[in-house]
């Protein structure tokens, strides 16, 4: 081999190893990126948490979809820091919200600036009985569970990773005395009316959308590492027929 030929094999060796390096270092930005997001939900740190979003970034939850910052701050601001700190920007005495970030996978696609991620959380939330109000039924002692799938997507805007799309999926909810076996159907209501007839409404409304004792497959951003198929899930006849009886039974 030529010296000409070593330099050259030697200079894509550095040249992978640079993309290589380049994009661990990527994935580890985005899982602070979601950690982060996880601490300040923790906090109820509402305008930090918009500020983690692209400007075309858009929030998927509960059946709902915020777009855009103006979206965004509606649903952490407008809604959530007005319903549960009193509109203070930061927790407060007697208001829990634990939000950890788990089993987080993410993928760095080849373009370099673009991200997804899968990840759950299994958040302990409650609101202590010095501090609640019998007047407002939203701020009543309670005590409950929660665990949800994130099916994330991220940007890298000038050279700082973003959230783009935030697509959190609710799995189950659990009253903490009374578990998850005893878990209403719609534990917490889905929204049904957009912005701005309801002014911290969602943009639009997801149809597929549900929440435990119905139990499916959110879909998985990337394929199987092994075989590399697709990632799917059958859906048992018995759930497919309680569905269907469901939706006529509304229709008649």
């Amino acid at each position: 081999m030529s010296d000409i030929d070593r330099i050259a094999r030697l200079e894509q060796s550095v040249a992978d190893l640079g993309t290589r390096l380049q994009r661990r270092e990527d994935e580890l930005d985005v899982r602070k990126l979601q950690h982060l997001y996880g601490y300040l939900i923790d906090k109820c740190l509402y305008n930090e948490t918009a500020d983690l979003f692209t400007e075309d970034g858009e929030v998927r939850f509960f059946g709902g979809v915020w777009r855009g910052q103006a979206g965004i701050r509606r649903l952490y601001v407008e809604r959530f820091q007005a319903r549960f700190t009193h509109g203070t920007n930061g927790p407060i005495d007697g208001f829990l919200l634990d939000h950890p970030q788990l089993q987080d996978i993410v993928d760095i696609d080849a373009d370099g600036v673009t991200a997804h991620a899968r990840a759950r959380s299994m958040m302990q939330a409650g609101r202590h009985k010095d501090y609640a109000d019998p007047s407002n039924p939203m701020l009543g002692a309670r005590q409950w569970w929660e665990g949800g799938i994130y099916e994330n997507t991220y940007k890298k805007v000038d050279g700082i990773w973003r959230i783009q799309i935030l697509n959190y999926m609710p799995q189950w909810h659990a009253d903490f005395d009374q578990g998850w076996a005893n878990t209403p159907a719609e534990y917490v209501p889905f929204p049904k009316i957009t912005y701005p007839e309801d002014p911290t409404g969602p943009d639009a409304l997801i149809e597929d959308h549900w929440l435990w004792p119905t139990h499916k497959l959110v879909p998985f951003h990337m394929v199987h590492p092994v075989t590399g198929k697709e990632i799917v899930a059958e859906r048992w006849q018995g759930d497919i027929d309680r569905e269907r009886a469901a939706r006529e039974a509304v229709s008649a």
